[in-house]
This record gives C-alpha cells, sequence and structure tokens, in this order.
C-alpha cells in the first residue's frame, strides 16, 4: 500500500474530494481519512451534529454527510478527539483510528507518528500536522500502486499546494519544525 496525502486549505474542498473518492469506489472504512482542526477554514459547524463515544474517545457526526452531499461512508462516522500539541479535530477514516488509539496511550507520536506510520516522511508529516493546526483539511488515502493515478487525479480536482510549498510559507512566518 501507498499513502497519497493532499492539504487543502478549505474544509468544503477536502469533503468534496472525500466524497468524489466515495463515489469513485475508494474503500472510505478501510483507505480515505480526513483530519481537519475543529476550528478548520470554510468548516460550518452549524450543519455537524456531534457526540462523544466514551468506549473510543471519539465522537461521530450524524449531520455532515447529509448535509454535503448525502454521502454516507466517511464523512457519517466523523467524530472529535482532542490531540496534544494540535487540539481538538475532526477526524474519520483509517488515520482517525489510529489517532484515537495515540489519544488513550496506545500508540505514540499523534499526528507526525500516524503519517510516517502509514508511509509518509517525518519532514512532509509536520507540515501536515502544522497544517491542520493551522486550519488547514488533511485528506489521506492509502492504496495500492495501480490506483493512485486515478486518485491523485480526483484529488487534485479541489485546489491544494504541494507540501514543500507549505513548508516554506510556514518557516517564512517563522515556525521552525520540532525535530
Amino acid at each position: 500500500m501507498q499513502t497519497v496525502s493532499r492539504l487543502y486549505d478549505n474544509y468544503g474542498d477536502a469533503v468534496a474530494v472525500v466524497t468524489e473518492l466515495e463515489a469513485a469506489d475508494v474503500n472510505p472504512n478501510r483507505l480515505i481519512s480526513l483530519i481537519a482542526n475543529e476550528h478548520a477554514r470554510g468548516r460550518d459547524t452549524t450543519v455537524e451534529t456531534q457526540h462523544t463515544e466514551t468506549s473510543s474517545g471519539a465522537g461521530a457526526g450524524a449531520g455532515i454527510g447529509a448535509a454535503l452531499g448525502g454521502t454516507i461512508g466517511l464523512l457519517t462516522g466523523i467524530g472529535v478527539m482532542a490531540i496534544p500539541g494540535i487540539g481538538p479535530l475532526v477526524a474519520a477514516g483509517w488515520l482517525a483510528t489510529t489517532l484515537a488509539g495515540a489519544a488513550t496511550g496506545a500508540a505514540a507520536g499523534g499526528l507526525i507518528g500516524a503519517l510516517t506510520g502509514a508511509g509518509v516522511s517525518h519532514e512532509e508529516a509536520e507540515v501536515y500536522e502544522e497544517g491542520v493546526r493551522r486550519g488547514a483539511t488533511l485528506v489521506v488515502v492509502r492504496a495500492e500502486e495501480a490506483d493512485i493515478p486515478r486518485i491523485e487525479m480526483i484529488l487534485d480536482h479541489k485546489p491544494s499546494r504541494p507540501w514543500r510549498a507549505h513548508r516554506e510559507e510556514f518557516v517564512a512566518n517563522g515556525w521552525t519544525p520540532a525535530r
């Protein structure tokens, strides 16, 4: 499996990409993840209903799928969790499950650790974590190599910038990676 990621400046763009991935038969329960700061740019909290599941440490949002295109896959399982160093996140998919485990002590490293464990470079994962902290929305897809071109085409239907461009912007604004 390979991991493909995009950081979107607008939450709605990320949701549209996830919806399109689901419509293209990319299995949402295992392969697609969406991670955003609870105050992500473009996120309309008036259409999301959240409740906390005490058994898993994650919440579920029932209203977002219907409100944003009637999708019944990944987005109906969106939850809220707190990750040290980032704060409250809305998250869904396999990466959300990994982060929920990290939040309860089953794994270490938070978002950076989850991403590097999935094959994303440490340098790239740091940028994604900082981007989410700053209000961007991350979409991560795990897929077989043969499916990557089709998935990248869908991911590129909405505007995103290469992670290195985000890194340059963050560094220019005073960010220093933890390393």
